[in-house]
Formats: structure tokens, sequence, C-alpha cells
């Protein structure tokens, strides 16, 4: 190819879209430029025959067309893992370490939350921006702590914006994440699948293929998703570069997010970093299949309730007092 066709076919760096939304404007793009003749795309031609002007280009074009995660082989999710690390080193400079690892078998992952306990510190809330690279500009959290009056259990009765010291005299803490839900609404919502139950119980996005309806948003009785409605902005210096594909990775604008139970942690066997910043030790979280496990001991011996019973959502999330 002569340099001038060459510089025809170059696509730049700023070109490419940064999230699903413009991933459509994108294919919309590529079929104007099938139809024109400029790309063989139409007619089935292998992606590698495309033009790439460098290796960002490259990898950025691939992760557009890469399948659904869960759809995945396991060769196609390492590969996958490996571009987005690539890029973050060739577009930030970053060193990550992104994980593709799958659940464990035989595992099944539950939470409690001790309500006598927890005196409304947030440790938890911090631990857990930190831990999921959360927007730092929109202030996102994925816990809210609510600051209940006695009698009441609904927490949406409560205070979830207090700044005063804690705890209170007559006042009580309930925390509310998502409850990974084993008939979870979420999941029935979503128009394109993009959200889905793990075998371990954990409800994941796949951010790429999210289209940031939030029809998911809206059905779940729970609180529990969150939306970006810009572009996530954490300062390098304090990125968590421990991720899992399906968790702390980085998100975009126009896409769901939501607690995973820090599955870049649990997955190897970790605590959710919410359970090990609280210092009270009013969370507890567990292999719901393990019967010498902490959260069967709690299940078993004490009095334990979950929210919203009557809705049938059957929530991997419970209270319980000592």
């Amino acid at each position: 190819m002569d340099s001038s066709k060459k510089e025809e076919g170059r696509m730049k760096k700023e070109d490419l879209p940064e999230g699903k939304s413009s991933r459509r404007s994108f294919l919309k793009g590529l079929s104007i430029a099938a139809a024109a003749g400029s790309a063989s795309l139409a007619t089935g031609c292998s992606l590698k025959s495309l033009p790439a002007t460098s290796e960002e280009f490259s990898l950025k074009w691939e992760e557009y067309f890469k399948k659904n995660y869960r759809l995945m082989t396991q060769q196609e999710k390492d590969e996958t893992v490996a571009r987005l690390t690539r890029l973050a080193k060739l577009h930030d400079n970053l060193d990550l370490t992104i994980s593709a690892q799958e659940p464990r078998e035989k595992v099944l992952f539950g939470y409690a939350f001790n309500i006598t306990r927890c005196e409304g510190f947030m440790d938890c809330v911090e631990a857990c921006v930190q831990e999921n690279n959360l927007d730092r500009t929109s202030k996102t959290q994925y816990i809210r702590v609510f600051e209940m009056e006695p009698g009441k259990l609904d927490p949406s009765t409560g205070d979830g914006k207090y700044f005063h010291q804690v705890p209170v005299a007559d006042k009580f803490y309930m925390g509310v994440q998502c409850f990974h839900c084993e008939n979870a609404p979420c999941i029935k919502a979503c128009p394109i699948k993009a959200t889905w139950r793990e075998p371990d119980g954990i409800v994941v996005v796949d951010y790429d293929w999210c289209i940031g309806c939030r029809y998911c948003m809206a059905a779940c009785p729970y609180w529990g998703r969150r939306f970006n409605w810009g572009k996530p902005h954490v300062p390098k210096e304090e990125i968590t570069r421990q991720q899992h594909y399906l968790g702390n990775r980085q998100r975009m604008k126009g896409a769901m997010e939501k607690c995973t139970f820090c599955i870049q942690r649990t997955r190897q066997g970790k605590l959710p970093a919410c359970v090990e910043a609280c210092p009270t030790g009013a969370r507890v979280f567990g292999n719901l299949l393990d019967p010498d496990s902490e959260i069967r001991f709690v299940l078993k011996n004490k009095k334990v309730f979950r929210l919203k019973e009557e809705l049938g959502t059957d929530p991997k999330f419970w209270y319980f007092i000592d």
C-alpha cells in the first residue's frame, strides 16, 4: 500500500469510543465504511486484515468486537484480560493485574450484617471505594449505611447522609448494598443479558455490553445499582491494581456497576474489603455451602431476617442481632 492510501485507511486513537454507547456509533460508522467499499467487514473479512496504525489501536479494535464475557471460552477471556492489561500500560502507563478467575466449585457466597454491632463509622464505605476503584468525582458508593430509629427496619426511613459523630444513643445502623439475589429482578430486566448471576452467587455486569438503559437500576428493590453519568475518575496513585474483569476494572461513562462481593478478592480466598475494614465485626461473609463457615453459624444460631422477603427475590444478604 502506498503512503497516501495508508493515510486514508488510518484511524486516529481519539476516534475510538470509550463506552458501549459510542461502540454502537463506532459499529454504525463501520457499516457506512463497508457500504462505501472502504472496508471489507460486510463480506466477512478477517479483522486482522483491517488497517491498524498502532498496537493500541489494534488491541482496542479487538476489544470492540469481542463477545459477551459470559459466552467467551476461557482462552478468549484470557486474551481479553491480556489486551486490557496491555492497553492500561500503553494508555496510562499502569501495571495492572486483571484476573478472569472462574468461580470455585462448591462455593456459594453469602453475607450477614449484625445490626447490634454496627456503630456507623463507615470504614466499610471507604474501603469499598478504594478497593473497587469507584468514581471520586461523583463520590460513587456501593455501600450505604443508614442511621435508624428504634423499631424501624426499613432503610428508606433512615438517615443515609449523616455527618455527625457516631454512634448516637438510641440509634442503630443498617448497611445496604447489592444483595446478590437468587431470583434477581435486575437480571430479568436487562434487555441484552449484560448482567447475570455466577455459579458462586455473585451477580455481575459485563461493563462493555451494558447499554446504560438503567432498567436494572429501576428493577432493583434494594438500591443496589449505580450508573455512571460521566467517565469515572480515580487518581492514578489511588488505583487498586489487582483487578477482575467482572469487578473493579475500569468502567466507562454510560455503564451500570454494583457491588460484586469484591470478586477480585473473594475468588482468591480473601474477605471483601468492607468486611476486612469493619472495626466492630458487624460484617460476616463466607461460603454458604460450608457447614463450618461463620456465615452458616450465624444463619443457624442468630435471629436473622432479610429485607422485603415478600418479593421472593431470595437475597444472599441477611441481617441479624446478637
